[in-house]
């Protein structure tokens, strides 16, 4: 695409030139703060970072609770700007296209129209140079308890090109960034059939065995219908000989963790393999100071029990404590360590299904206990090991190589939407990006 002819300094840092036609004002010249109230029967919206300002019902992964009087929640109609102070260093801001209330914590301004275009304003407060200004304007003792005052907000300088020209922008931005979510929403998708696949072979594998002319009998177990009839169905119980888990230190103690040597596996590092890459670190006054938090050796199976990552599991490739959503396996007797972790992985969906507690289910170290494995011999088991590894890790380098495709498209979207907003390239100049 081309450039504008000419360039003026904007005298904002994090703006550099722009195009010698366009003016520069703070976010204040073309929005006003409001705060209208009392209005609990208009729905609850919520602001994310991805989507900008939805309606909260619309998606089952917002766990923040409403008040029970939503009274004083702030009123918010369509064209107006709602920033979520606490996040505004993650982009979680954006014009409302729809007529609701938000939390009273959030900062909300009307826009005017005769100034900006709100859909142009929506992808110029979204765009990742701006996300990095919000960040240096945010502060607070824990990054996720930053705080950027709208005293501070207001005064950011922005580009405003003609009104007809934001209008064009934000023509050319719909329908770019629609071409790349289409884009992105098929690499999604095939992520999805490859892990499917994945899923699928495993769940065979650790079911049927590699020989499907051998006889089969009923298994027992309740989702399981049939199994080779030389395997033997083991309690996890009576398969490894230590089962335990770990805790938390107090993390208002800085010496807990500061100059930590030992590992400290949370549910977040395990990763359905053997776990390689670095974790955080509790120190020997943690170990001292809590009994709970045991070490465990090399070689031990973790399974998640609680919140997203429930029946993710990870062996460890060095001695590590874990926190108490950890349950850990090791000593295994009958069973490969590895067979074990592709039997949890084959069979996560049913593992999870027996779960308690709200959205996000748990299971217990009981009820990892009491689960029921069908183990061939152990030769057997090497041999189903080594084939799915191998096919696995086809896969794996597939979805591997479509994530990194999904990763640049979403950087394009980015680049694209910073650069034409900020003036970089010319809407008019009649080329294709």
């Amino acid at each position: 695409m081309q450039r504008y002819e000419s360039y003026k300094p904007s005298d904002a840092a994090w703006l550099g030139n722009v195009p010698s036609h366009w003016d520069v004002q703070p976010l204040r010249a073309v929005t006003s703060l409001k705060s209208d109230k009392n209005r609990p029967d208009l729905p609850v919206l919520s602001v994310y970072r991805e989507y900008g300002v939805i309606l909260k019902d619309s998606r089952d992964d917002n766990h923040n609770a409403t008040s029970l009087d939503t009274s004083t929640y702030k009123v918010v109609k369509p064209g107006d700007l709602v920033v979520n102070k606490m996040k505004a260093w993650q982009g979680s801001m954006g014009v409302s296209s729809h007529h609701g209330i938000v939390s009273p914590a959030y900062i909300t301004c009307t826009t005017k129209a005769d100034r900006v275009s709100p859909a142009y304003l929506h992808y110029l407060l979204r765009s990742s140079p701006l996300i990095g200004v919000y960040n240096s304007l945010s502060y607070g003792v824990r990054v996720g308890q930053w705080d950027m005052h709208y005293e501070d907000f207001k005064r950011i300088p922005i580009p405003l090109p003609p009104k007809d020209e934001q209008d064009r922008i934000v023509a050319f931005l719909d329908q770019k960034t629609a071409e790349i979510d289409a884009a992105i929403a098929k690499k999604e998708r095939l992520i999805e059939l490859l892990e499917e696949e994945k899923l699928a072979l495993v769940n065979e594998a650790v079911t049927y065995g590699l020989n499907r002319a051998v006889s089969f009998k009923h298994s027992g177990i309740e989702w399981i219908e049939k199994i080779p009839s030389h395997w033997v169905v083991r309690k996890i119980s009576h398969l490894f000989r230590l089962i335990g888990s770990g805790t938390t230190p107090a993390s208002g103690n800085p010496a807990y963790y500061e100059n930590g040597t030992s590992d400290w596996v949370n549910t977040g590092d395990l990763n359905d393999g053997v776990m390689v890459g670095e974790v955080k670190k509790v120190s020997n006054l943690a170990l001292k100071a809590y009994s709970s938090l045991k070490a465990y050796p090399e070689g031990t199976l973790i399974v998640a029990m609680y919140g997203a990552t429930i029946g993710k599991t990870g062996i460890t490739s060095r001695v590590a404590t874990v926190n108490q959503a950890c349950c850990c396996l090791h000593g295994a007797e009958k069973i490969s360590t590895r067979y074990a972790q592709l039997w949890f992985y084959g069979n996560k969906n049913n593992i999870v299904a027996m779960g308690y507690g709200g959205g996000q289910p748990n299971i217990s170290q009981d009820l990892i206990r009491s689960l029921r494995i069908p183990t061939p011999p152990l030769p057997e088991q090497a041999a189903i090991v080594e084939f799915v590894d191998a096919q696995t890790r086809i896969i794996d380098q597939l979805i591997q190589s479509t994530r990194i495709g999904l990763i640049k498209l979403h950087q394009l979207k980015q680049t694209l939407i910073a650069s034409m907003v900020t003036g970089k390239f010319n809407v008019s100049g009649g080329e294709q990006w």
